[in-house]
């Protein structure tokens, strides 16, 4: 009986649409982040005179840029990957976690100052060696700095990932709030948690909120602020402005100290809740014309009634100008260009082994990675896919819809859809795998990108064309090089009417390229002038790389008039910019450190040419998996080489003597296979070495220096090792 219990248990947790109201949740963040975010910080007043009601997002953007509010949420979940998923994860483990993915004082955060900005001050508290939950403490800060709204924007995930479980997921909301926050900072963290927990099963809004107050003290300000704000909507349960009128009045920024408190702006989301009366637009659109810290605000309103509502309660319009779309701006690239599907799953995987439970057969393939990562089974799911065509076929209309038509591998597909075609002439749906500043209206949080697909690696999709076109159409796979505007192309393979063909392509080694697209091209034999169609069951991007990066075919990405960064990477800190054709960084003490590739490299050999040109401390490095987990190789001080581990700090592995000077070019050999290192320069053998000790398996590659250093670099090669 007792077993019996457990499973129904179990069952209650994780109910049967778990991954749909993970997806609900992401996709309500993300519309609540956009819908706020240019609009952050107007009064009630300004929003009123400039919109009046407003019922969709108040501006468009060519592409989201990367926000503080989601940027915590995909990087700080990393802590479970990279510690433990359980409950025993700590506060300090998940302040690591900071260290590791975050840059150094330049986008993620808010960067306002010292004992401005909560989350600039615990930064500098964890980097001076103040771990958390010390690092975020009254204690430590002040209750000022301690009370800031950080503790819950960045919080939703801990509810997502422990379903009808608030009190779970406010034990992980209280330490991840700890490591910037303390008191009502960490109490509007649970709150949040929990409201997101409850979602999942409740439908009833003063329920979540009880169940939200429940996990947080009774006497605190947040709970008086809740209490007021209920009394007052069920007395006044008609008008949202009169009760935001009662707020201000009572809780407003007057009230508390700092640069946003979280007080008054948890008030704007308790009042949103209520008066939302269940409907997801009517909540975020409440919230959003309160004013305030709007985007946070609007973020944490939009998981919650995602969650609550599922996907059929997002209107399109939300989602359409989205298209799954997730720009971040962490120090690992490829991890600033996500799909909102992709990690949706990411996050459920968690919820699932958290649960001790798993999803049925189909969702256990795709949370494992056994089945393409862009599978379009959730409903209404883009994966960012996009569409274009040439010149002379502009005047087609093409457009992608998630549909149960048709599919292969799953229920789902994406379908393209062309009002007309004309004969042989190319249409393109396509997965962008790299971002340029043309691709944004703004730099808003300064996101930098490494792409998701390199040269080498392996393009496969499964297509098929509708029986209703009625003509003889054909397709094949290609990879769009930005550096030399060139698209590279697999065979062509043709379409039998309501077919399902496997597509494959092979990309060849190359040189000076960017891959900034992968995509499938399509052609009919015959024009039409009634609409074609044309369906992507899957699609994935595999296999290892093998180019060489030459820096002369680099770019600096001008951003703003104070804003460059080198094209296919991002850096931690430090001075990284291209003088004549090389790679230049420096910095004044600290180690100075970029990186570009993939997270889930495995094993490769790196070739990379180093000149020194100032100083003692020249470093090429690799698997990199961030800011405090990577291994180094560089040249150092009394002419030697050594070889580096970053464990939260970096500690020497081995050391050989090599004579170089400044301004000579050196040729730097590294291969790395399972825990084996080789090191060789200019082809003279130096070091060997086996990491018995927590040997990290996978990461990206790197420059970097130390020690008031200046270094070049032209060019590397990487090839994956099989």
């Amino acid at each position: 009986m007792e077993k019996v219990a457990e499973k129904l248990n179990r069952s209650y947790i994780i109910p049967d649409d778990y991954i749909e109201k993970v997806y609900a949740g992401w996709l309500g963040k993300v519309i609540g982040v956009r819908h706020g975010a240019n609009i952050e910080g107007w009064t009630y007043e300004q929003i009123e005179r400039a919109f009046g009601d407003i019922t969709n997002y108040p501006h468009d953007f060519k592409n989201f840029a990367a926000d503080d509010d989601t940027n915590g949420p995909v990087y700080f979940l990393r802590a479970l990957e990279d510690y433990t998923h359980t409950r025993e994860i700590t506060a300090e483990q998940i302040g690591n976690t900071w260290l590791n993915y975050a840059p150094d004082g330049h986008g993620f955060y808010w960067w306002g100052g010292y004992g401005v900005s909560s989350e600039h001050t615990a930064y500098m508290n964890l980097k001076n060696g103040i771990p958390a939950p010390q690092s975020g403490s009254i204690e430590q800060n002040g209750a000022t700095i301690a009370e800031q709204i950080g503790g819950q924007i960045f919080i939703d995930v801990w509810g997502l990932i422990a379903p009808n479980q608030p009190e779970l997921a406010a034990e992980y909301a209280a330490k991840a709030a700890s490591v910037s926050h303390d008191r009502n900072g960490i109490y509007g963290g649970q709150f949040i948690a929990a409201c997101v927990a409850k979602a999942f099963s409740e439908k009833d809004i003063g329920k979540i909120i009880e169940t939200g107050l429940s996990v947080i003290p009774g006497d605190s300000e947040y709970t008086r602020m809740a209490r007021a704000i209920i009394n007052y909507y069920e007395k006044n349960p008609e008008n949202w402005r009169d009760c935001f009128k009662y707020v201000k009045a009572n809780f407003g920024y007057d009230r508390y100290p700092g640069v946003c408190h979280i007080i008054p702006n948890s008030a704007v989301i308790v009042l949103s809740l209520l008066y939302g009366e269940g409907d997801f637009s009517k909540s975020i659109n409440i919230c959003n014309m309160c004013g305030w810290d709007t985007d946070c605000n609007v973020a944490n309103v939009g998981t919650i009634m995602g969650v609550r509502n599922g996907l059929e309660g997002i209107s399109p319009h939300w989602r359409e100008p989205i298209n799954d779309f997730l720009c971040c701006s962490g120090v690992i690239g490829t991890l600033n260009i996500l799909n909102i599907p992709e990690y949706a799953l990411y996050t459920a995987n968690l919820g699932y082994k958290i649960a001790e439970e798993k999803p049925n057969q189909l969702w256990s393939k795709i949370i494992a990675g056994k089945t393409p990562t862009f599978h379009f089974q959730l409903p209404g799911s883009t994966h960012a896919f996009r569409t274009d065509a040439v010149a002379n076929t502009k005047g087609s209309l093409m457009k992608t819809v998630n549909t149960e038509e048709t599919a292969k591998t799953g229920t789902r597909s994406l379908k393209l859809t062309i009002d007309r075609v004309r004969a042989g002439n190319p249409y393109h749906l396509y997965h962008q795998t790299y971002y340029r500043p043309d691709d944004f209206n703004d730099s808003r949080y300064d996101p930098e990108f490494s792409p998701i697909l390199y040269p080498g690696q392996t393009v496969t999709a499964t297509v098929s064309q509708s029986k209703e076109n009625h003509v003889g159409a054909r397709a094949r796979l290609y990879v769009k090089d930005g550096n030399h505007n060139q698209l590279h192309y697999g065979e062509w393979y043709d379409l039998p009417g309501d077919e399902w063909i496997d597509l494959s392509f092979n990309t060849p080694y190359m040189e000076g390229a960017c891959l900034e697209a992968a995509g499938i091209e399509f052609i009919t034999l015959e024009s039409l002038y009634s609409p074609a169609v044309f369906y992507l069951d899957c699609m994935d991007l595999t296999g290892t790389p093998h180019y060489k990066l030459l820096f002369e075919k680099e770019r600096l990405e001008k951003w703003t008039f104070l804003r460059e960064s080198v094209s296919q990477f991002t850096h931690l800190r430090g001075l990284w910019t291209l003088e004549k054709g090389e790679l230049s960084g420096s910095y004044s003490g600290e180690p100075a450190e970029c990186y570009t590739g993939d997270l889930k490299w495995k094993d490769y050999s790196l070739e990379a040419s180093v000149i020194p040109k100032l100083g003692d401390d020249h470093r090429v490095l690799f698997r990199v998996q961030g800011g405090i987990r990577s291994y180094a190789v560089g040249l150092t001080s009394n002419n030697t080489i050594t070889l580096f581990k970053n464990n939260n700090g970096y500690e020497v592995l081995a050391t050989a003597d090599y004579y170089w000077e400044n301004d000579k070019e050196y040729i730097f050999n590294i291969k790395i296979v399972e825990n084996k290192i080789s090191v060789s320069i200019n082809e003279n053998h130096l070091i060997s070495f086996e990491d018995t000790q927590s040997p990290y398996l996978t990461g990206q590659i790197g420059f970097g220096n130390s020690n008031g250093s200046h270094t070049h670099f032209k060019c590397f090669t990487v090839q994956g090792i099989i």
